[in-house]
């Protein structure tokens, strides 16, 4: 890698001997951030960079907002975690039960694997069925559930799920159907056939950069109504981030339960399953009894440090204005790339909404995940890489857009942007 230091070197020999491929999991290990600031970050070697990562999404207000910092800090000194209930969490319940249509009670977790996890279980004991149903394509979580056709190398024939890693048992793919994503007659011939066994339909709203086509996402409720289905909407992406109410206020759709995260701990682990209150008492022993006792602790769930930092959070995203700077600092870079690529003449387009979307090297429509298997992968890699370069990090399909970001920044990123749309044959 050019320019890569001393320092740098050293870290990730470092790594390389303590974390599997040299890093957490997450990122190309070689990238060792030092401190984020707004919109920006600094690398250890004293690079800046407009920061379009932000933590994979949390950072949505940007890094080290002065208000959470103060929170958190005022915070540490009283205590990190309690296992029991506590005020701020509490508080932090109300505004999200407040906020989000679906939301009528709430369990906090550590994790968005874990919220979807339970949101998965909770459909499964409320319906007495095994079955959900998902979108090949469609990320929720690290779960064996959740890791069923997420990117699958080998496509097979629907409804039938392939396993996305090592260690998943052959006999979860009994218990997940998959649907081509914005496919409402495929979905609706698969219910019609199987619907008896299937719990509940478990869909992001936002399917990764893939806008939902018009219509679907009623259809699924509707669907879902029909044959006592639970619609379970995958918000820890877009969940405060579309608008305040999540992706379910942006698009006009109620589902049964939700899953959140990102935003709500304003940075720090916390994640979320809501929904309407019948379903989540299977939380509730004295409920339900012991058969329809849904188990759920979690050391850390609800911690008054996260919940102080998402309370802030919630607080500064109600604020005039604040949505309607996302969307606009979105809007000027998807107008700013989609105008470059038409003078370059280029088979690609940009995907997505203001607050998070991407440029796909493919031509065509991108409706579903084997629409995006024919992007041009190396190119997007190179666009990537000649983007940090000038400065611009970014994640491998994502620009993730923060209140933080600045005209400037645009600026930046459009330079970037044209200068690595020169580089292209």
């Amino acid at each position: 890698m050019d320019g890569f230091g001393d320092l740098e070197q050293a870290l990730l020999a470092r790594a390389k001997r303590v974390l599997p491929a040299g890093g957490f999991g997450n990122f190309p290990p070689e990238v060792i951030l030092r401190e984020g600031r707004g919109g920006r970050v600094w690398d250890v070697a004293g690079r800046e960079y407009v920061d379009y990562l932000l933590g994979s999404g949390p950072m949505f207000i940007g890094h080290c907002h002065p208000e959470v910092t103060e929170v958190v800090q005022q915070q540490i000194t009283r205590g990190t975690t309690f296992f029991t209930n506590n005020e701020h969490g509490i508080a932090l319940a109300e505004a999200i039960v407040e906020a989000v249509p679906c939301a009528e009670q709430l369990r906090f977790v550590g994790s968005g694997t874990e919220a979807d996890l339970y949101a998965m279980r909770l459909a499964r004991a409320f319906r007495g069925r095994d079955k959900i149903l998902k979108f090949e394509g469609g990320y929720h979580g690290m779960s064996d559930h959740g890791l069923m056709s997420l990117a699958p190398k080998h496509l097979a024939n629907f409804p039938r799920p392939v396993p996305d890693s090592a260690g998943i048992p052959k006999s979860v793919a009994d218990d997940v159907l998959v649907a081509p994503f914005n496919d409402l007659e495929a979905v609706t011939r698969l219910v019609e056939q199987q619907g008896e066994e299937i719990a509940g339909i478990i869909v992001e709203p936002l399917q990764r950069l893939i806008p939902p086509a018009p219509g679907f996402l009623k259809g699924l409720r509707d669907l879902c109504t029909k044959h006592g289905l639970v619609l379970i909407f995958d918000e820890v992406v877009t969940g405060f981030r579309f608008a305040y109410g999540g992706a379910q206020e942006y698009y006009g759709v109620t589902p049964d339960l939700c899953t959140l995260g990102k935003t709500i701990g304003g940075g720090l682990p916390l994640a979320a399953v809501a929904g309407r209150a019948d379903i989540m008492a299977h939380f509730d022993r004295a409920l339900v009894g012991d058969a329809g006792f849904l188990m759920q602790v979690g050391t850390l769930s609800g911690n008054p440090v996260a919940a102080v930092a998402g309370l802030k959070t919630l607080e500064i995203l109600r604020r005039p204005g604040a949505y309607e700077g996302v969307f606009a600092t979105g809007r000027a870079l998807m107008q700013g790339m989609a105008a470059q690529i038409a003078r370059a003449g280029l088979p690609a387009q940009v995907v997505g909404e203001p607050p998070l979307f991407d440029v796909v090297f493919t031509a065509g429509e991108v409706r579903d995940y084997r629409a995006t298997l024919r992007a041009d992968r190396a190119t997007q890699a190179h666009v990537n890489q000649v983007l940090r370069a000038g400065g611009i990090l970014k994640g491998d399909s994502k620009y993730y857009v923060s209140t933080a970001h600045e005209p400037r920044d645009v600026d930046q990123t459009m330079e970037a942007f044209t200068k690595a749309m020169a580089t292209l044959p």
